[in-house]
Order: C-alpha cells, then sequence, then structure tokens
C-alpha cells in the first residue's frame, strides 16, 4: 500500500516550493518509496474531516495503513525508519542524525520563520519593521554557529546525507533564498548540494506540478495588498 500524504492545490507564489509537504516528498523519494497525493484546497484543512489527523489545521499529513502522522519532521524520521537510506545503521551516527534533525526545526527554523512573519504574513502590523533588526540578529547568530560547525564538511555528519541533511537544507532554503545566508559560503554550498540531489528535484518539481487550484476569495484582499508593496 503506497503511503498517502496532504498538500494544498494552491498557495499564493511566494509560498510555492516552501510548503512543508515537500520535505516528506523529498524524503519518499529519496528512499524511492511511491506515494499518493490527496490535495486540500484552501479553507479545507480547517475542516473536522482533517482536523481528525491534523489537529491544528494544517498540512502535511501521513497516511500508511492504520497509521496517520502529522508534523513534517515527525514524518520525515518515520520514513527513514521504515524504509531505510536516511539514517545510518551505527547506532551513534544514527543517534547525531536525528539530533540535527531536532536541530533544524527547534533551533534553526523558529527565527527564520518569525522573519517570514516580520517582513510578510504580519508585515503590515506597527511592530513589524522596529522587531526585524533583532530577528535578523537571531538568524545571524544561528546561521554562524552553524556555518562554523559544518566547516568544510559535504554533509553534518561527514561525507553520509541524512534525514538530518534533508531537514535542514529545506529549512536553509528560506534563509539562501532571501540572501539570509550570503556571508557563509559553505552554507549556501551545502543547501545547493542537497538542492540538487534528484531526489529533491523529483520532489519540488511534483509539488509544483499539484498547485492547480484558484486562491479563495478571503485571500483575494491580502493578496492586493502583497501587490501593492504594503507588505514590507
Amino acid at each position: 500500500m503506497k503511503p498517502i500524504i496532504t498538500a494544498f492545490d494552491w498557495v499564493p507564489d511566494f509560498a510555492k516550493g516552501q510548503v512543508r509537504d515537500l520535505r516528506v516528498r523529498w524524503a519518499l523519494e529519496e528512499v524511492g518509496q511511491p506515494y499518493d497525493v490527496r490535495y486540500l484546497s484552501q479553507g479545507e484543512q480547517k475542516r473536522p474531516p482533517h482536523r481528525a489527523c491534523q489537529p491544528f489545521g494544517q498540512v502535511p499529513t501521513y497516511e500508511e495503513g492504520e497509521l496517520t502522522l502529522f508534523e513534517s519532521g515527525a514524518i520525515v524520521l518515520h520514513i527513514a525508519d521504515r524504509f531505510g537510506g536516511l539514517l545510518p545503521a551505527d547506532p551513534a551516527a544514527r543517534a547525531r542524525a536525528i539530533e540535527w534533525a531536532f536541530a533544524a526545526l527547534n533551533t534553526v527554523e523558529p527565527p527564520l520563520m518569525d522573519h517570514a512573519i516580520a517582513t510578510l504574513f504580519e508585515g503590515d502590523k506597527h511592530w513589524s519593521k522596529p522587531r526585524l533588526p533583532s530577528v535578523l540578529q537571531r538568524i545571524d547568530e544561528r546561521l554562524g554557529e552553524l556555518s562554523r560547525r559544518l566547516g568544510d564538511s559535504e554533509w553534518l555528519d561527514g561525507d553520509t546525507f541524512t534525514a538530518g541533511d534533508l531537514l535542514m537544507v529545506a529549512v536553509l532554503r528560506m534563509a539562501t533564498e532571501e540572501g539570509l545566508a550570503d556571508r557563509y559560503d559553505n552554507l549556501v554550498a551545502y543547501v545547493a548540494r542537497g538542492t540538487a540531489r534528484p531526489a529533491f528535484q523529483r520532489a519540488l518539481a511534483d509539488q509544483m506540478a499539484g498547485f492547480t487550484g484558484s486562491p479563495p476569495p478571503e485571500f483575494a484582499a491580502w493578496l492586493e495588498k502583497q501587490s501593492q508593496g504594503e507588505m514590507a
């Protein structure tokens, strides 16, 4: 039985290629596991049928037989454990890969999401611009620490790509695409290595091909405000 994941059939242009089902698609592509996608229109994720699988009304979810999971990190680690190929066999190396997966989501991603909130999602709020310098400072601190730890290594734990790298690259794409990591050549190169992997390219193409829906009416005013540059 092929796993089934959920994804949106429409998102604003800035979110294309960033919705977190991409992480799950990438993991499945890395391990060579076919999957199906159940597409949701915007708003459908907040309705009871989907909330029965994802109590917070988000995507992705993952269904495999009687197992249903939510949270992209948990799903990626399940895929890595279930199908093999993204977690080393050596117990210590396996533990380090899981450690980096948590670091990506719990340490590196939060300030990057704060930046997205302050510049995009709530960019029209009076507090956004005054808050931005402190957000940028936290991002630079985290990226600097990560850059020093990565050094000249190919991947986070040497020469083996793991689930930790998959999640870290997925998170860092937000920084590299916004120019926030430009000071750190090794991080930019690290993300480029990750996104050049054939499995990532297949996952990204699949996600982009799924955006065939239309924006719901309630998004119209928000999109108009964004297009007019009212959100810094």
